[in-house]
């Protein structure tokens, strides 16, 4: 079973590899869903070696609705990370009536190869997206991120094992949003999906001594609030996951 942990740090991609991570979401910005991360984090993140890394290609917060200049930047951000020798991307674009844009997508994936493509969790957002699963196989997706369009992926568990029993034979259906040590086995019961996503994220308080701006310019206290991935909340999952296999040779 694989074990996928989102980072948006140099520091948080340490602790998740050494937690027993066996593939890395790389991108900025977690605490908003994610964005394409900067070119600075990226040739970082090439200094760890032996681990799978995927990059987000999100090039701003909101919906998944881009007009063709967001689309550019998408394309340029693309081929800079299969010039940096990554391992995939991870994106997703919708049509303004909520449907999965496959024609955009395709494309996407035409530039990115031979990058693998995943799906994010755009399909979550998407108008009936199990009706275009199909077409996502056919262009060569490789992946689909979800939390079985509900809040978490223990709440979406029994849509996702309906998309798993119907399409995982043809590509990866991974759960995420919300997977920690309390569920994952639960979701692994109702889902038997194999691949899993989390942040394992913890607040560590920013280390700044100095905050009279917060009096000064009402400067919210989030601004001192620093997330990092944290070694423990991975390593329990790592260890379940471990344990559901060593179950499954039995």
């Amino acid at each position: 079973m694989i074990l996928e942990v989102c980072v948006d740090s140099y520091t948080s991609m340490v602790t998740a590899k050494s937690a027993g991570a066996d593939r890395i979401e790389l991108c900025s910005a977690l605490n908003i869903g994610g964005l394409t991360p900067s070119y600075g984090l990226m040739k970082k993140a090439k200094e760890i070696e032996d681990i799978e890394v995927f990059v987000m290609i999100r090039p701003r917060c909101g919906d998944f609705l881009y007009d063709d200049n967001e689309f550019e930047t998408m394309k340029q951000d693309i081929n800079i990370v299969k010039q940096m020798g990554f391992d995939g991307i991870v994106t997703g674009i919708l049509l303004r009536d909520g449907r999965i844009d496959i024609d955009r997508m395709k494309e996407l994936v035409k530039i990115a190869s031979p990058l693998k493509v995943v799906f994010h969790r755009a399909f979550d957002d998407a108008k009936n997206p199990m009706e275009d699963i199909p077409r996502l196989i056919e262009i060569g997706v490789c992946r689909i991120l979800t939390s079985g369009q509900r809040a978490n992926a223990l709440e979406g568990a029994n849509y996702i094992a309906k998309v798993q029993k119907k399409f995982g034979d043809s590509i990866t259906i991974m759960p995420g949003c919300g997977v920690n040590a309390d569920n994952i086995e639960q979701i692994y019961e109702i889902t038997k999906c194999t691949h899993y996503h989390l942040s394992g994220k913890v607040n560590v308080g920013s280390q700044m001594e100095y905050r009279e701006c917060i009096k000064r310019m009402g400067t919210p206290e989030t601004e001192f609030v620093v997330e990092r991935a944290d070694y423990n909340l991975i390593k329990k999952v790592r260890d379940i996951i471990d344990n559901i296999e060593d179950y499954k040779k039995l």
